[in-house]
């Protein structure tokens, strides 16, 4: 049996340590932004247990181990940050690929669509919301100047439209057809 616990007791005075020397308040745009990513590697997971096409359970499984290491370079001070890099130009490269490849596979909706039509097209419509609030955190991070990577901006902004591109694969694999907003005649 372990010693260690599942709890530390260091976060009830209302900070929380970042990869380095330092504590913020949980209410920081670090911690949030952390917590935002966490939310959307969490409900990728969602979609990637609910997954009925093999393709996307190997790109959902890759991205969020790639999201795992964009975290710890948010949390990060600094000064520590370039030791927790892993977001590179060529993972922004590695999601435009995946995305490039469902083309081949998958057709882009004429109009705007509806989530729902699949388990995990649903989950992966929340996960794509959830990115794009996670983008904006980023991006407000780089623009005060408190992270140095824009790297993590743009691998954000293409994991939501690959996300959307999942949806799509997950409705088309599950037998589904997705719903557009408005009706057609």
């Amino acid at each position: 049996m372990s010693t260690s616990s599942f709890y530390t007791k260091t976060g009830d005075d209302g900070y929380t340590g970042l990869l380095g020397a330092g504590r913020v308040p949980k209410y920081h745009p670090r911690p949030e932004t952390c917590g935002t990513i966490d939310e959307a590697t969490a409900t990728l997971g969602l979609a990637r247990a609910f997954s009925k096409s093999p393709q996307s359970a190997g790109i959902l499984l890759q991205v969020q181990r790639d999201l795992y290491g964009l975290m710890a370079e948010v949390a990060a001070t600094p000064e520590n940050a370039e030791r927790f890099r892993s977001i590179s130009a060529d993972r922004v490269a590695w999601l435009e690929a995946q995305a490039d490849a469902l083309q081949e596979v998958v057709a882009m909706p004429k109009a705007f669509i509806l989530p729902g039509d699949s388990q995990a097209g649903g989950f992966l419509a929340l996960a794509r919301t959830i990115v794009r609030r996670a983008e904006r955190l980023v991006t407000r991070l780089l623009h005060e100047g408190d992270l140095q990577n824009p790297e993590l901006g743009r691998y954000l902004n293409r994991l939501s439209s690959l996300c959307f591109a999942l949806e799509l694969l997950e409705n088309q694999t599950a037998g589904k057809e997705t719903t557009l907003t408005k009706e057609t005649p």
